[in-house]
């Protein structure tokens, strides 16, 4: 039901909430969140334009979140790209048609029970959940382990130093034989 920008949004919002104080490049953003990077721009910019992220431009600028997670709901991250669009009339603009049809009623009750559930959830909250299972970030969450930014850095960290030093190994030995 949300668009694919929606969805985008979402994960910019997101990742940047976890570290409000932080800034991230485009092209760091790009990789987390797997977003082309000249879609990417396109969603930085909404986001910016409704005040949810700052931007920072020059060396070691980036974008930063720019308010509280906790008052910042997954409707207004929506609301910033794409917004959900209410049926408030016939949308063939049937003449006969003074109030919603049955099936353009239904379609905007669908609508509004998004808006609701949307509404309810904070970027706070999400960032706060128990699951094991961390958005963005391909590491399992336990208990007495590093919280959830050190988490996701430490395990890109470490796999980008194993795969690159694996390779180096695999090109020296095939060098040598």
């Amino acid at each position: 039901m949300l668009s694919k920008t929606a969805e985008y949004a979402l994960r910019v919002a997101y990742w940047l909430a976890r570290t409000p104080d932080r800034s991230a490049s485009a092209d760091q953003l790009a990789e987390i969140t797997q977003i082309p990077r000249r879609y990417l721009h396109k969603v930085v910019q909404d986001l910016v334009r409704a005040g949810l992220v700052r931007s920072q431009p020059g060396p070691g600028g980036g974008y930063a979140f720019d308010q509280p997670p906790g008052r910042t709901t997954l409707l207004d991250v929506v609301s910033a790209v794409a917004p959900l669009e209410r049926i408030k009339h016939c949308p063939l603009g049937l003449p006969s048609h003074t109030s919603l049809c049955p099936l353009h009623r239904e379609l905007d009750n669908a609508f509004a029970a998004t808006e609701k559930a949307l509404t309810r959830v904070s970027l706070a909250q999400l960032l706060r959940s128990a699951s094991p299972i961390i958005p963005l970030c391909d590491a399992p969450r336990r208990r007495g382990m590093l919280q959830l930014p050190q988490l996701c850095e430490v395990r890109k960290c470490s796999t980008r130093k194993v795969s690159r030093s694996s390779t180096a190994v695999t090109r020296k030995r095939s060098q040598t034989h």
